[in-house]
């Protein structure tokens, strides 16, 4: 039985596995520009972000119809339960499928019908978090926000992504204020690949209650003191720095100096299909890669929880706990 945990920086579209791909384009009449799903896993070695969004983007190719976005979530959340994903935190990218046609409509209700029965099919409870590609203009996002509010019902929150360098924070700064308004949570993407500024502009312009990656925060130590100090969590992918060369190797993550210095950690899979694992994966690559002791991976796991957007629910958060501190790791 693995540890419990949440899962906060995850992207449904980085979940899509090859052979899920390969049903989808046949299903759908899509030509892959790969033979074969060996030939497609070969194209998973990246040299840096944008690389992989450039083939990440075209698989999105083959979603188009509910059906295919509820496969989708179906077969990631089937895959977390059984690394003892017990909490799902799931980003979808909108504007990526209302440019090539699929509407928003077909998204979140094709996505919907996995989440809704995902704690009695999955045993994991799900919140859904609408995020916006920085490399589109502010007005795009502000056009995909009011194109979301019939469904806000079932969207928890806002968050950033895509290509992070010269797209900082504060060109999204009339969205999140919107957002705000309408009771959504924010989160975004800061300190990846862009500088530990963009964490601060985050921070103070946009509002983050979280910040998705947020490694280069240790450039600064005055931010690290701020983080520690107001607990703002982070969301973490150490399998996803490796691969796309935002550290060298694993035995590079600073993971553990970042919880030596009080930093709320949290260890995630980003696009697991992609980058090599799932949560548990991530869990174990760092025990293993960084040595962390099991005190170390139950703070992990309580952080994940603790970081979560489960105030509505703080029964089940409290459940959630009580199952990491009882967890026996084995010997």
């Amino acid at each position: 039985m693995p540890l419990p945990k949440a899962e906060l920086h995850l992207h449904i579209e980085g979940t899509l596995e090859p052979e899920l791909a390969f049903e989808l384009a046949a299903r759908n009449g899509v030509t892959l520009p790969y033979p074969d799903t060996e030939q497609l896993r070969e194209a998973y070695a990246f040299d840096d972000l944008q690389s992989f969004l450039n083939l990440y983007y075209e698989l999105m190719a083959v979603l188009i119809t509910e059906q295919d976005f509820e496969a989708l979530a179906d077969a990631y959340l089937t895959r977390a339960a059984a690394q003892g994903v017990r909490h799902a935190e799931i980003f979808f990218d909108p504007q990526a499928h209302l440019a090539r046609g699929v509407s928003m409509e077909t998204v979140v209700e094709g996505l919907w019908r996995a989440l809704s029965r995902s704690e009695e099919t999955h045993g994991v409870s799900t919140r859904l978090i609408l995020c916006f590609l920085r490399d589109q203009s502010a007005r795009s996002a502000l056009e995909t926000l009011a194109a979301a509010k019939p469904y806000l019902d079932r969207i928890t929150g806002v968050g950033l992504d895509s290509a992070e360098v010269g797209h900082p924070p504060a060109k999204f700064r009339e969205v999140y204020e919107q957002a705000a308004a309408l009771g959504l949570r924010r989160v975004a993407h800061a300190g990846e690949e862009g500088p530990p500024e963009y964490i601060t502009e985050a921070l103070d312009v946009l509002g983050v209650e979280r910040v998705d990656h947020g490694l280069r925060c240790v450039e600064d130590p005055a931010l690290v003191a701020r983080l520690v100090r107001d607990r703002t969590p982070l969301t973490l992918c150490p399998l996803s720095n490796v691969r796309l060369r935002t550290v060298d190797t694993l035995a590079d993550h600073p993971l553990p100096a970042m919880l030596e210095a009080g930093l709320m950690c949290t260890v995630n899979s980003d696009d697991p299909a992609y980058f090599g694992g799932y949560a548990g994966d991530n869990f174990d690559a760092v025990r293993t890669a960084l040595g962390l002791t099991d005190d170390r991976l139950r703070e992990l796991a309580r952080n994940s929880f603790l970081a979560s957007f489960l105030e509505d629910e703080e029964e089940l958060r409290t459940r959630y706990l009580a199952e990491v501190e009882a967890y026996v790791f084995p010997a």
